[in-house]
């Protein structure tokens, strides 16, 4: 990340990231829109959030590797899959480094779950 955020929206956010992040946080960006296109692009806490009934998603860039952040805990299978492709995680998030693919099919699967539980939470 070069330095705190004031980034009005997730335009300018990317644009402001290091040259190696920007690529990761589009392809990011286009799988969240993509799949779930009602989902809502905010800034919050100075970082890129996108809601759908709730949190969504979370995606921000640091200096070797850019997190994409799950509402909820990451699944068992989920958690499994990317450990033995090599990512590093965190209870709600995955580290992708620069050298490292968006793991695209797996966040695709999050962020359905994830579209689920926040819709059964607001009924």
């Amino acid at each position: 990340m070069k330095k705190s955020s004031k980034s009005e929206n997730v335009d300018s956010y990317i644009a402001d990231q290091v040259e190696a992040a920007r690529p990761i946080l589009e392809e990011l960006r286009k799988i969240i829109n993509s799949t779930i296109p009602e989902a809502e692009e905010t800034i919050s806490w100075g970082y890129p959030f996108f809601r759908y009934h709730g949190i969504l998603a979370g995606i921000t860039a640091y200096k070797k590797h850019v997190s994409f952040q799950i509402a909820d805990s990451l699944q068992d299978k989920d958690r499994q899959t990317l450990e033995e492709a090599g990512y590093t995680l965190g209870e709600k998030r995955i580290q992708i480094k620069f050298d490292q693919q968006v793991p695209a099919t797996v966040i695709k699967q999050m962020l359905k779950t994830q579209a689920k539980m926040n819709e059964a939470k607001a009924k």
